[in-house]
């Protein structure tokens, strides 16, 4: 089964990563003051990513640092081949091109092993790289690891100079961060 162009969206609470102060723009929308200048949190995780051609998954590791130059969408989600999670990264993959158009990279990422990323991203034709955080070391870095729960469905966006410039964190997880309201933000940081 590939992935149909499903868009969801949500709104949920924001929390601050390491004290990050937040304000309200336009209502639901939640933005980081960028004058904080707080770089995302660097990380490395093992992950992989399928072949342009669909027909490997190509294993990596990948370090947020390595990817100064360039927007990164860091999409933390709960699990492999659940039903919100498989929308929401459906929904992303079938927007790379606009995402490319930004200059941004999409990473996912869930507690799950790379073995369970390869099959998931087989399995629905996902086209970004899927991280495995199976200490969730990363999610608890970010403020998104939840007892009980495991991580709460979240969006960071990180510009090309490293600062984190957006995020959401859903209360429930029920929902996701639309790929139109990403290349939106993601214009605003482009444009900056």
């Amino acid at each position: 089964m590939k992935c149909r162009p499903l868009y969801g969206h949500g709104h949920g609470t924001i929390r601050a990563v390491r004290g990050i102060p937040l304000y309200d723009t336009e209502g639901a929308h939640h933005g980081i003051r960028t004058s904080t200048r707080q770089l995302g949190t660097d990380f490395s995780l093992p992950g992989g990513a399928l072949s342009a051609s669909g027909d490997t998954f190509e294993r990596s590791g990948y370090r947020l640092s390595s990817a100064r130059g360039r927007s990164v969408v860091l999409a933390f989600y709960p699990g492999d081949n659940t039903t919100v999670c498989t929308k929401q990264l459906c929904s992303y993959s079938s927007g790379m091109e606009a995402f490319e158009g930004l200059d941004a990279d999409v990473w996912g990422i869930s507690p799950q092993g790379v073995d369970s990323h390869e099959s998931f991203a087989r399995a629905f034709g996902l086209r970004m790289p899927l991280l495995a955080d199976e200490g969730r070391e990363i999610a608890k870095a970010y403020g998104v690891s939840a007892p009980g729960i495991g991580v709460r469905r979240a969006v960071f966006l990180v510009g090309p100079d490293g600062v984190l410039r957006w995020k959401h964190v859903a209360l429930l997880g029920a929902t996701f961060q639309s790929l139109d309201t990403l290349t939106n933000r993601l214009s605003g940081i482009k444009g900056a």
